[in-house]
């Protein structure tokens, strides 16, 4: 018994799952498990260095994986594109800002280009450009997102995608979750919470900590943490992390944060250097309520398959012919 989908036919890989490429998270080791254990691994080049990404690169040894990029941050440093398409990665993913400058120098090789969207006029954008696979990021993601809810914004994608592979973000954890994606239309799903307290996950170990004692109501969206790490996100996205003093203390105050930025940012700098997750991010989503032990990423991704399986049997079962 197996779950195959278009998504695995499109990246050849057994299990329809992706891993989503956080940010000084998923690293070589975590997207080399992730493959290895017949999902997907995308590295999270986030922001973009070269060093990181070449060492990252060596970690995951022969292992197939993707890489994935905020693309308004890659516009700033076009060469790195090149250093990665060097490394001929499995897939490319490309999240916040305009992917197209970049799509004809992608699809010179055998990359398949993935692009993240949070609205329904970036989804047709994306079809129309010919892009391998969707991802339908829902706002319950952690890290930075829109405004729209997975539940149903998946389903009013896939009516657009004209058999473009979507992939359902936001929210999905487990078995359960990759269950309703498929029911929804979705190909697979893209998962980073899940992975978050991976063994192979380079989140620090105060911040896995964290994450196995917390729950979803526990997070926010806000751009405070941008903020005190100096980034210039585009007002348009914003930012789920943990709620903690730092956000409790700011949140409410974007301009007293502004006005106090140098002292605050050095602040926030110390507490990260400590691993102090009072003041310092912990960038997770909303389906922190599921991640309960840190373990191998292949534990995870195998039982997130089984529940599936599971439920998706179960479910076939109410109906009556």
């Amino acid at each position: 018994m197996s779950i195959h989908t278009p998504l695995c036919d499109l990246f050849g890989i057994e299990h329809p799952v992706l891993l989503a490429p956080m940010a000084c998270v998923s690293g070589g080791a975590l997207a080399a498990a992730v493959s290895q254990a017949g999902g997907l691994g995308l590295i999270g080049g986030g922001y973009g260095d070269a060093d990181w990404l070449n060492r990252e690169f060596d970690i995951a040894g022969d292992a197939r994986i993707g890489v994935g990029f905020i693309t308004w941050s890659l516009a700033r440093q076009p060469h790195l594109l090149e250093r990665v398409l060097e490394r001929a990665p499995a897939a490319l993913m490309f999240s916040f800002g305009e992917f197209k400058p970049f799509l004809s120098r992608i699809r010179q090789g055998k990359t398949k280009f993935i692009v993240q969207v949070q609205t329904l006029e970036q989804a047709r954008e994306a079809v129309d450009a010919g892009v391998d696979a969707i991802v339908v990021q829902g706002s319950e993601a952690g890290g930075h997102g829109g405004a729209r809810a997975t539940m149903p914004f998946v389903p009013a994608v896939v009516d657009i995608a004209q058999g473009t592979p979507v992939i359902a973000a936001g929210g999905i954890a487990d078995g359960r979750g990759l269950a309703a994606a498929l029911a929804l239309g979705a190909a697979g799903v893209l998962c980073g919470t899940g992975f978050f307290a991976s063994n192979e996950s380079l989140a620090s170990d105060n911040s896995k900590r964290v994450a196995i004692c917390s729950s979803g109501d526990d997070t926010e969206r806000s751009s405070v943490f941008d903020m005190a790490r100096g980034l210039d996100w585009p007002p348009d996205w914003n930012n789920r992390a943990m709620r903690n003093a730092f956000t409790r203390q700011w949140s409410g105050d974007i301009d007293g944060l502004a006005q106090n930025l140098s002292v605050e940012q050095a602040r926030f700098d110390a507490a990260r250097a400590a691993d102090d997750t009072d003041i310092a991010a912990v960038i997770i989503g909303e389906a922190v309520d599921l991640i309960r032990a840190r373990e191998p990423a292949r534990v995870t991704l195998l039982r997130m398959i089984a529940q599936a399986e599971d439920r998706l049997l179960a479910s076939a079962t109410l109906v009556n012919k």
